[in-house]
Parts: C-alpha cells; structure tokens; sequence
C-alpha cells in the first residue's frame, strides 16, 4: 500500500526544468522525503535552515555544487526573498532550485524584490484513498482512524498515531508559531487550538469563540489566520447563487489532521473535505484550472456539505453520511436549480449502492478512489 513516491513528485521533477519550485504543505506530511527523492544520489544539495551548520552556508552564500539545490523552511529568514531572488537571477541557467516549507510561503513576504514569474506553486497534502490505491471500507476506515500523515499512518498503530499527534501539537506551538508569529499568548492560543476541532462542520463563530477565550474579536480572527497559513487548518466559504437563496456569511473549518475530530461522522465529513481540497488545489497548481471547494447553507438551514465549483458554477455536489440514510433532500432541491452539477451522497460504513433521479448514493470509497 506504501506509495514509492508520492503523487507531486512528477510534477515538481518537470516544473524544476522551467522555474524555482515552491512546495508548501504542513509539518511531516512528506516535503523532505520529496525532495530527497528527487536529489537521488547527489550530495550536498540539501540546506535546511533549521540546522545551524546549513544556515550559516546559507547567509555566507558558501552553496552546494551540485545541480540540484533544496532550500527547506527557508522561510524563516526575513529576507529568503531577496536571497532567493539573487540565487535564481545569478543560476537559473545552471542550478534547479526547489523551495519547501511548512507554511504558506506566500504570506511570509517580509518585503523585498517581487518573486513573480520565477516560480510555480504546489501544495502538497497528506496521504489520501487514491493516491494509496484503497478498493475496500476497511481500508478507509484505517486512513480515517490513523490519518493521512505518513509517518502515524505507516506505523498502523493507534497508539503510536496518538503518541505522534501530541508531539506535533508541541512542534507546532514551540517551533513554528514561536518563530515565525508574535502569539503574546501561547496558552490561550492552545486553547484555541483544542477547541476547534469539537466545531469542525457548522459554520464557525468568532464571535463566540472571543467569548470562550476572552479575548479580542481581532485576536481570535488572527489566530485562526495564523493556523490557516501554518496549514494546521482550512476554511470553506458558502456557495451563493440568487436561486437558492444562500447563506453568504459564515465560513466552515476543517483540520487538516482529520484525527483531531472525535466525533466519527465529523471526523469523516473532515476526512472527505482534506480529500476535496487536495483534489481542488492540484487542479488549480497543476492544471491551471479555475474550480474551488465551497460548502451550500441557505437561510432556510438547507445544508449540503461541499459544492466544487468551476468558474464559478457548481459542478458537484458531495453530502456525506457515517452510515446509509434516505436521500437528503437539500441534494433534490440544489439539483432542480442545477440540473448539471453532478450529485453524491456518500457513507463511510454505509452498504448502498445505487442512482435515484441523478442522484448517487454510494460507499464513500467509490468516490474517494476517483480523486487524487
């Protein structure tokens, strides 16, 4: 079932023959295996700003002389895109510069000389029921209680999974939001950061999470910006369309360490919006492709879990259920609006297989199996 290498690997090998390539993705979730993968038998093509030894080759310009070169978490220096811009103006001709780091590069701009035009996008996402070829529920059932990260995920072991998830939480606060964000409250901060995955599937109110935290709306609304950008969650906005009177406020979170949920049916509503938004985002760095993952809720509390959009109209429609039930009937109401957009119902135990008026009802693994 391992994978040897993981789904952008290709893509980061061809993209390297044009530009600088970014792969950006959370903690663990395999940038560094990518990339020592793609460096093969060359040495000393790797640099990794967390090691002090690589760091001072790298603000000494003391580089590798090999052909490939890795600059890992360089983000974390205030002026990467200045030394980043130099290295690429100067070897482009020669060197191929590949760039990964554990946070939205974007957002760490920091100033300095434009980027554009020298670099293409990826972002990298945890291990999902395509890209490790799962056919059975059993299969599923494993990734939805181990994870999509390789490392807990490989060990096939909950205890070890639990043992690692805890570790990481400690990573992340210690490491990442201490070096790269100015978190005056590390405590309340946690408490955040324990609290939203019992919210995880209804639209998230900062407004009664400053209540929670006692803190300010502006805090909490940065706080939930920081974990975006540190890829330890994602957040959806409502579809709106003038037929069906949607709701245009609210935006729905999801974790990307689905296990965090301990609710089951929202640990698998989580699961399947890690999978969508991997499926999305590959579509947009790889193809260029204007779709987006969103969720439907109209005023008359008519939900359905996620709608994919291209541009800008609804293409599919995914509920999910833990177990079989009746067709939701939100599914027929968006589908007489959307006679196009293509309609599944989806269950992580459930047995049913079957289409009703366009709609498919089916084992969650027969849509997974389908994406990336």
């Amino acid at each position: 079932m391992k994978p040897t290498k993981r789904y952008l690997f290709d893509q980061i090998h061809n993209d390297l023959q044009k530009k600088m390539v970014f792969v950006g993705g959370p903690r663990q979730v395999g940038k560094t295996t990518i990339a020592r993968q793609l460096l093969g038998k060359r040495t000393g093509g790797y640099l990794n700003w967390d090691i002090p030894e690589d760091r001072e080759r790298i603000l000494k310009r003391e580089l590798p002389t090999g052909t490939l070169w890795i600059f890992d978490e360089i983000h974390k220096y205030r002026k990467w895109r200045d030394l980043l811009k130099g290295v690429y103006d100067q070897y482009h001709q020669q060197k191929q510069i590949l760039v990964t780091g554990s946070a939205h590069l974007g957002f760490y701009r920091y100033g300095g000389d434009s980027l554009q035009g020298r670099y293409h996008y990826l972002h990298l996402h945890p291990l999902s029921v395509a890209e490790l070829k799962m056919t059975t529920q059993k299969e599923l059932l494993e990734l939805l209680n181990l994870g999509g990260f390789p490392e807990p995920f490989f060990s096939s072991s909950a205890v070890e999974a639990k043992r690692w998830l805890r570790e990481y939480r400690t990573r992340l606060l210690e490491e990442d939001i201490r070096t790269l964000e100015r978190v005056q409250d590390i405590g309340q901060f946690e408490l955040l950061m324990l609290r939203l995955p019992d919210l995880v599937g209804s639209p998230l109110s900062l407004n009664a999470l400053r209540a929670d935290l006692q803190v300010a709306h502006k805090t909490v609304e940065h706080w939930i910006e920081i974990l975006e950008r540190l890829y330890a969650i994602f957040r959806l906005s409502p579809f709106g369309a003038p037929q069906v009177r949607a709701n245009k406020q609210a935006q729905k979170h999801y974790q990307v360490d689905w296990t965090l949920v301990q609710d089951e049916s929202f640990r698998f509503e989580n699961m399947v919006a890690g999978h969508l938004l991997k499926w999305v985002q590959f579509q947009q760095d790889v193809k260029g492709e204007d779709v987006d993952l969103r969720y439907f809720r109209d005023v008359d509390k008519r939900e359905i879990d996620f709608i994919i959009t291209r541009n800008g109209k609804p293409t599919q429609a995914i509920e999910c259920k833990w177990q079989d039930a009746d067709v939701s009937q939100t599914l027929r109401y968006f589908q007489a609006r959307f006679p196009e957009c293509e309609m599944w119902q989806i269950s992580a135990i459930g047995k049913k297989n079957y289409i009703t008026d366009k709609i498919r009802v089916a084992p969650a693994i027969a849509f997974l199996k389908g994406l990336i």
